[in-house]
């Protein structure tokens, strides 16, 4: 199936971004590890595997719609503590939620309303799930305090 130029262009911009999500949360849920936060590990882990099938649904949508998947990874910004990874992931999920809504417009615009519930999807995760759950962190350091939410965050990684 041969679809729009402008949304092949465009998944593969968002391509760059969901690809540059997955590498930030695997490097930060590295970090997490290394320091026995075992809460933020799994979580952020799971975020990770979250951004591959964005990734990875926004490749096969790419494929089916006879473009070439650019798999260029965007800018990604590792912090040097919790707060500053937290903040960080938070940052890039709300770039992704913007980008995200833009190409719904543009699949409304060029008639693509299956690449449009794709995004939506996408979006919906995004801003339900990932970018609710790191404001709700952010908020817990700024009531108890970073040392009780880095401790409540300490647990054993199960491999």
């Amino acid at each position: 199936m041969k679809g729009s130029q402008k949304v092949i262009d465009y998944l593969n911009f968002l391509l760059g971004g969901e690809l540059a999500a997955r590498d930030q949360y695997f490097i930060h849920s590295e970090m997490y590890a290394e320091w026995h936060y075992g809460k933020l590990y799994e979580r952020i882990n799971h975020e990770m595997d979250d951004e591959t099938l964005h990734a990875q649904l926004i490749v096969r949508r790419i494929l089916m719609l006879g473009g070439t998947p650019n798999m260029t990874v965007d800018k990604i910004n590792i912090g040097a503590d919790v707060p500053e990874m937290l903040q960080a992931d938070l940052d890039l999920e709300y770039q992704v939620q913007k980008h995200l809504k833009e190409g719904i417009a543009l699949c409304e615009k060029e008639h693509d309303y299956v690449t449009r519930e794709i995004l939506v999807e996408q979006l919906k995760d995004t801003e339900e799930d990932h970018a609710h759950w790191l404001e709700q962190q952010l908020r817990l350091i700024d009531m108890i305090g970073l040392s009780n939410y880095l401790q409540s965050q300490m647990a054993e990684i199960t491999p």
